[in-house]
């Protein structure tokens, strides 16, 4: 029997419930993996309120990494006993073991631990795709603006940054994130709770602003987003930990300099199988390399999800945090 995290629907953390269930055999292009980890994020908040769409009863979560313990009819590419992680495919991450398809896997080298994959297969391929592939004109020696830089993706991303060569304005809302922040290669320092995003931009940029805003914040920081910018520069809308996006005003686009919004979504950018394989290289690259550090700043296990998603829309981790089996 596998023990899995459920809900019957929608609404705050008290919904998920913690299960026996017994997780069947993989059918044709599946596989049953047995975790060692599996990734807390915010992302799966917005499945248990609803904000993604779902349809309940179901089960939680995105990510995580394990073993290959069985594998379905047609399954290519995959043997039992390997390491494996994944970002995707049906949620039910939030298990200790369960059957799933084969597509989203990503093989796990040697010399990284299955705890540090389940903490950074989907922050640390976010933080690729975002810096390597949406906006093409980024290149080292500009200077971005990372909302959010102490917190799960902010620091893989800060790492990244630095690695091709950017310069980083990092936003954190206390004196201890911007500790974190710093010591993973963040150059500067805003706190936006209590100073002008935009205004200190300026004043760093030498009033030009930034080549691109990574805004996994959304709602709250949208405006000094876009203030921030320098002539068609690019807002790259990561997430809305603080709710949607506002409708775009194309006027106000072009009033601020013939700037660019996109909110990517990380499907479309693995969709590609040489791209999937181009992002997931170089990521699993430097983390097996040492050159990435994955900063697991909370452990949970899966009874304590309720705690584990107040403490998340709470805004209180740092780093990374998993759910350890």
């Amino acid at each position: 029997m596998a023990t899995v995290v459920r809900f019957y629907e929608t609404g705050g953390p008290e919904v998920l419930r913690l299960e026996q269930a017994e997780p069947g055999e993989p059918g044709p292009g599946e596989v049953r993996l047995r975790h060692a980890a599996v990734g807390c994020n915010f992302a799966d908040t917005y499945f248990r309120s609803g904000y993604y769409p779902v349809q309940p009863p179901c089960g939680i979560g995105v990510e995580g990494a394990g073993v290959i313990e069985a594998i379905g009819e047609g399954v290519q590419g995959f043997a039992l006993g390997d390491r494996v992680s994944y970002n995707g495919g049906p949620l039910g991450a939030y298990s200790t073991e369960r059957v799933m398809p084969a597509a989203p896997l990503f093989k796990v080298p040697d010399s990284v631990s299955l705890e540090d994959a389940a903490a950074s297969t989907m922050r640390g391929l976010s933080a690729t795709y975002w810096l390597l592939k949406t906006d093409p004109r980024l290149k080292a020696g500009d200077t971005i603006l990372l909302h959010a830089a102490a917190g799960g993706v902010g620091l893989f991303a800060v790492q990244l940054a630095k690695l091709i060569g950017l310069r980083v304005i990092g936003t954190v809302s206390t004196e201890e994130k911007a500790a974190k922040a710093r010591a993973f290669g963040c150059d500067e320092i805003i706190f936006y709770r209590r100073e002008d995003v935009a205004q200190r931009v300026k004043e760093l940029t030498g009033g030009e602003g930034v080549q691109t805003v990574f805004d996994s914040v959304g709602k709250d920081t949208f405006e000094g987003s876009l203030k921030s910018l320098r002539r068609r520069g690019m807002l790259v809308g990561c997430g809305t930990a603080s709710g949607p996006f506002p409708p775009i005003d194309a006027l106000q686009m072009a009033m601020q300099g013939s700037v660019y919004f996109t909110r990517p979504a990380f499907v479309d950018y693995f969709a590609d199988p040489a791209e999937r394989a181009e992002l997931a290289a170089f990521w699993f690259d430097h983390l097996g390399a040492g050159r990435i550090k994955v900063e697991i700043g909370q452990r949970y296990k899966l009874e304590d999800c309720v705690r584990a998603h107040r403490e998340l829309e709470a805004g209180t981790s740092i780093g990374s945090s998993v759910f350890t089996l």
